[in-house]
């Protein structure tokens, strides 16, 4: 069985969700002092040549490349090797950025949305031409297997298809007004200067969800990344570049500053940024939202998730086992949606802990662009030190480490998919930990599911397995779980694009991708209009 479920999954496209554990606001990065040139690695020419990549390259655009700030090394999560280089922004060249941007929004906005349609159009046919190298650099880059890194591109891909589409049917509402010959109506008009600030683990996606909807509502846009995936931050707006270039149009549309925590202080607390859109922890979530609320800006937040499958007693658990191995594995447990918690109900927990514990055994970690790797490195040095201490913290806390719980010796930042037999009511269960570490545990029925899912502060992502309608409609209704996503019989992970994607609690409330998220990005006018040539007052009001 362990084979053909290996199989399956390395078939899986991964659907991109935003993750966490970003620290871009406040992070410091591996600064380094800039000497001479270095060339690139012979196996990553290819990748680097074609998408315009030089070992040494910009990290500010805004009509043109630039950058004066710390340059800051890509190093390759899988043996440690410094991949690239970009040079950074400063809080100065921000400021340029900006002037930039609202010198051209009024022609932006003013832009036909259909017309802004074509253009996001033409950006996605431009990054489907780069698929492969792009997603190959994603994988290299943050650690991703090859897969994954692909799949994240063509979230981007399809986001831009959705945005198209939006781009003629964004609208209002009319309502019936309660004055005889009056036309009562909402308008939506574009928000403004939008900016992003992305985490390491989707660094292609979380922006083009972004990006691909505040474009065609009518906003430029301006993003830093995280920065220890720059390169991937400077491919993309290449890819951009070439299609404003080709339509005369403004580079400053799509602007780029990579930089540390000075900059994204700035861009959080710039009053010309009209929405900031970040995704990172909870706690440096917490510190955007209030900063962004004294200025009366607007945040839109996709903070932490501790997300949690439910297996109940009549599930199919073949598809429950593929869909936990997925989920808790999938991008080595890097993903807001990640698996962090498994509740098995009594009746099969231990037939199902037996299987799945052999899955775990049988997971091929190893570089994430070698065919068959199911499971890459994490991303970085620190995650292996936060690896450490979760395991440790099982222990102190009275936990089992069924499989796993070491750090592999050899080069790069690879660990084995952990799981731990634990208290729902643990600190280190209560508290996301972003690596493969899964905390599985027993429950007596549905309610006593529902009571464990609902007990973390975070309210991102949830499944449900069972065959049961009964169960089915409690734990997507008013007494069921409490997050943003509810699903029944599929992995916490693997949203589509059609439907709004974010989460409650301190996952921060805000919504991205499909369904109405496209409000965000805009400002809502009511707007009533009389042309009887009388003056009737609302609520019957007589002033004469």
């Amino acid at each position: 069985m362990s084979s053909m479920l290996l199989n399956r999954l390395a078939l899986n496209r991964t659907t991109l969700l935003r993750s966490v554990a970003s620290k871009a606001v406040i992070r410091p990065m591996a600064v380094l002092n800039y000497s001479s040139s270095t060339q690139i690695n012979p196996k990553h020419k290819a990748i680097f040549d074609q998408l315009d990549l030089q070992f040494d390259n910009k990290g500010v655009f805004n009509g043109s490349w630039g950058g004066s700030g710390p340059w800051v090394e890509s190093l390759n999560p899988a043996d440690g090797t410094v991949i690239g280089r970009v040079q950074t922004g400063t809080v100065e060249e921000l400021n340029e950025t900006l002037k930039k941007m609202e010198d051209i929004k009024v022609m932006w906005r003013e832009t036909p949305a259909p017309k802004r349609g074509e253009i996001v159009r033409q950006m996605r046919d431009a990054l489907n031409e780069k698929l492969e190298p792009l997603g190959a650099l994603v994988s290299l880059e943050m650690g991703k297997i090859l897969p994954e890194g692909k799949g994240e591109v063509q979230e981007y891909i399809d986001i831009c298809d959705y945005a198209l589409g939006l781009g003629r049917s964004i609208n209002g509402q009319v309502v019936p007004s309660e004055r005889p010959g009056h036309f009562m109506m909402e308008q939506w008009n574009p928000i403004g200067t939008v900016g992003v600030i992305s985490a390491f683990n989707f660094p292609v996606a979380v922006y083009g969800w972004n990006s691909a909807i505040a474009l065609v509502c009518g906003n430029p846009v301006v993003w830093k990344g995280a920065p220890t995936t720059n390169l991937s931050s400077v491919a993309v707006t290449k890819i951009l570049e070439k299609v404003l270039v080709k339509n005369g149009l403004p580079g400053a549309l799509c602007s780029l500053v990579a930089g540390g925590a000075d900059v994204g202080q700035s861009m959080v607390e710039d009053d010309r940024v009209r929405l900031l859109s970040f995704t990172g922890s909870t706690a440096v979530g917490r510190k955007v939202g209030e900063t962004v609320a004294k200025r009366f800006g607007k945040s839109l937040l996709e903070l932490g998730g501790n997300n949690a499958i439910v297996v109940m007693d009549d599930a199919d658990l073949d598809l429950a086992l593929r869909s936990v191995l997925f989920a808790a594995v999938g991008t080595a447990g890097q993903r807001c949606t990640t698996t962090r918690r498994l509740l098995i109900h009594e009746k099969i927990h231990d037939e199902f802990i037996e299987k799945l514990t052999k899955a775990y055994q049988s997971i091929r970690i190893g570089d994430p662009l070698e065919a068959g790797t199911l499971c890459g490195p994490l991303h970085t040095k620190a995650a292996v030190e936060h690896y450490k201490q979760g395991i440790e913290a099982v222990k102190a806390q009275g936990g089992k480490i069924l499989t796993g719980g070491k750090v592999l010796e050899r080069a790069g930042n690879f660990v084995m998919p952990t799981i731990t037999s634990i208290s729902p009511d643990a600190e280190v269960v209560q508290n996301e930990i972003f690596v493969p570490i899964l905390h599985t545990m027993k429950i007596k029925s549905l309610e006593h599911a529902i009571e464990i899912n609902n007990s973390v502060k975070q309210g991102l992502s949830s499944s449900l397995f069972t065959r049961n309608p009964e169960h089915l409609f409690k734990w997507v209704g008013p007494s069921g779980s409490d997050c943003g996503i509810a699903n029944i019989n599929l992995p916490s992970s693997g949203a589509e694009i059609g439907c709004a994607f974010g989460g409650e609690k301190e996952t921060g409330g805000g919504r991205e991708s499909g369904s109405d998220a496209w409000k965000q990005y805009m400002r809502r006018s009511t707007c009533v209009i009389n042309y009887s040539g009388q003056l009737p007052l609302a609520q019957g009001i007589k002033f004469e």
